[in-house]
This record gives C-alpha cells, structure tokens and sequence, in this order.
C-alpha cells in the first residue's frame, strides 16, 4: 500500500473477496542525502495507515531501503554514468516489489504479492497465467511488468486491473476512504519533485565534452556529461536554435570522443528515426517466442502499441524490425511485446 488510491482499492477489493490481507508500505528512499525534491513518505505511511484501519486490515512498513539503493538506484546511476537511458520503474517491479518484497511475504506465509496496477492477470484451466493491459487504457501499467517472470506473475494479483480510473475513486469514495481524493503521485517517489539531471549531479561526476552537429561534425557547443541527455531530447542541450527556429536534438552520443550529437529535429535527422533495433536480456512472462513472427511493442509507456516483426537471436537477444520507423529510441530503455492486449514480456534495446 503505497499510501495511493490504487493500492487502497486493491486492498479494499480482496478484503470483500474473503481473502486475509495485510496491507504493507514499502519503505524504499527517505531522501537521507537531502539532494531530491519533496518526497512525502511521512504523508503516505499514515494514508496508507488510515485507510487500513477504516477497510479493517493489519499494516505495516517494511524497510527495504538497502535493497532499493543496491538494485535499483544503483542500477540508475551506473546505468547514467555508462551512456544508457535506464527505466528505474520497471526494474523497482522487477527486483524490489516481485523480487525483495515477494521473496519477504513468501516467508512470511502469504500466498501472494497484489498491487494497485491497472493490468490484469488471467489464469487459464491448466493454471498457467498471461497478462492483458487493464481495462483502462489510458491508464494502463502493463508496460511497467514487462520484465517479470513467469514465477513472479504467479505469485501477483492486480485487483483493480477491470476497473477504470473514474470507477476506482468512486469504489474509494463510496466506502470513504481517506485517499479517495488523492492525487496521483508523478514519477517514482525517490526522485520525487527534482529535476533528473540535478539528482544525476548529486552522484554522478561531471564528464564535459564537445557537442557536435550530426550532419556535418562541426563542434558548435560544450556538454557538462552524457548522462544528463538522452536521444530525442530538446530542451536543456545548451545550445540556441538557429534564426530559422529550428530546434536541436540529441541524436546519439559517441563514446569514443565524449561527443553529444545533435541534429535539427526532423524527419530526416540522423539517428533519430530507426527501423531496425536489437534488443537484449529478454525476458518472457510465459512461452519465450523463438520463431521469427509478427507481434506489437510499446516504445516507452506512453505509447500505443505498434506493429513490428520479431527475430530470435542467440543469449537472449533480438532484432526489432518496425513496420513504422520509431523516433528517439535510447539505449537502456525497455520494448515491452506484446500480442494484442496480452503482454508477453520485454527487452532492453542495445
């Protein structure tokens, strides 16, 4: 229970069911190094506290803040300081709340792991379980699960997974529930309301080298480190627009001379736009796919899903061919595949 509206209906949904719940704030980054926005864990400790006592549920904080620095703040930082775009979402569902926090509540006896997620988990006749986005399209979290494994979709629940957002705060209102009018919170909580690149300047040494235009290699500014950008990126680079109002993007980073590439933004900048990614460390929720086939990814969250063909290669690997070319794919990020509305895992692009 995050101290969240979602994960109060979560809870409130399988207290109804007859299951025996008990809810748990994850204790993950208290912002000891005073570097990030406000974080208001004090606030969501006692939310999540409040509505535990209204639904009539046992609480409790599990500190896992050592666990949270190693796998995936850590992950983060190195991640920054090697060129990479890392998603620190993902990975926290990966190694903190189905690894770390599974692993606790396997030991302590419960027979499962649920969240306030919007996707839903569908577990066929012969006990094998898939994934579909939630109902809620426009707040489906589907992509952020791409990299479980089939063990850890076992072990989850999605109570909310049917329900629309509208839907959901009403169920939260109706029983009125403290977070029933909450805010969602934005990002991941550790970072809180600070600006990516003034965390990264907390840990990650400057490194400065030179801007460079892609079409041309003429050098036309100086970066403070490559790790404050990442491909597709406009505001922030450091550099003026030229007099035709053409604005700047990050293109690439070249590791060889420390360059940041940049190009005006259009359809032909170089290294913008691909057809053609590789993808590594795959990851499968249920059959890995080892044939060449049509499937679906999403790029990033946000995105829709869209048409692609996939080809197995060897270590976990893939080639990504898009029947569309995708802009501004950054290395570290993760393609979340997809069969329709079922997700059948992830990659990280190469």
């Amino acid at each position: 229970m995050s101290g969240g509206v979602d994960s109060s209906v979560a809870a409130l949904l399988l207290k109804q069911q007859g299951f025996e719940v008990v809810g748990a704030y994850m204790k993950n980054w208290i912002n000891e190094d005073n570097v990030t926005g406000h974080c208001p864990w004090m606030q969501d400790i006692e939310d999540a506290r409040t509505v535990a006592g209204q639904i009539g549920i046992e609480f409790r904080v599990v500190n896992l803040m050592h666990d949270y620095r190693r796998l995936v703040v850590d992950y983060l930082l190195d991640g920054y300081a090697h060129g990479l775009t890392p998603n620190p979402d993902v990975m926290c569902n990966r190694e903190i709340k189905f690894g770390v926090f599974r692993a606790y509540a396997t030991a302590g006896g419960f027979a499962a792991v649920a969240t306030g997620h919007y996707a839903r988990r569908i577990v066929s006749g012969d006990g094998t379980c898939t994934l579909l986005e939630g109902v809620d399209k426009n707040k489906d979290q589907s992509y952020f699960l791409a990299l479980l494994s089939p063990e850890q979709l076992r072990d989850a629940r999605f109570p909310v997974g049917h329900l629309t957002k509208p839907e959901l705060r009403a169920l939260a209102a109706g029983h009125q529930l403290a977070t029933a009018r909450k805010k969602d919170s934005q990002g991941i909580c550790f970072i809180g309301e600070v600006k990516m690149p003034d965390f990264l300047r907390a840990y990650v040494p400057d490194h400065p080298g030179p801007i460079v235009r892609a079409t041309d290699g003429k050098e036309i500014g100086r970066h403070r480190g490559l790790h404050y950008y990442t491909i597709g990126q406009r505001k922030g680079i450091g550099i003026p627009s030229n007099t035709d109002r053409k604005a700047y993007v990050v293109v690439g980073k070249r590791a060889s001379d420390n360059a940041l590439l940049v190009a005006f933004d259009a359809p032909d900048a170089p290294g913008l736009f691909v057809s053609e990614i590789r993808v590594q460390a795959l990851s499968w929720i249920g059959q890995p796919v080892t044939t060449s086939r049509p499937l679906e990814g999403r790029v990033r969250y946000r995105d829709p899903r869209v048409p692609l063909e996939f080809v197995p290669g060897e270590g976990g690997r893939a080639l990504i061919r898009f029947v569309h070319p995708q802009r501004a794919l950054a290395p570290g990020q993760v393609l979340a595949l997809y069969d329709g509305e079922q997700l059948l895992g992830g990659g990280v692009y190469v």
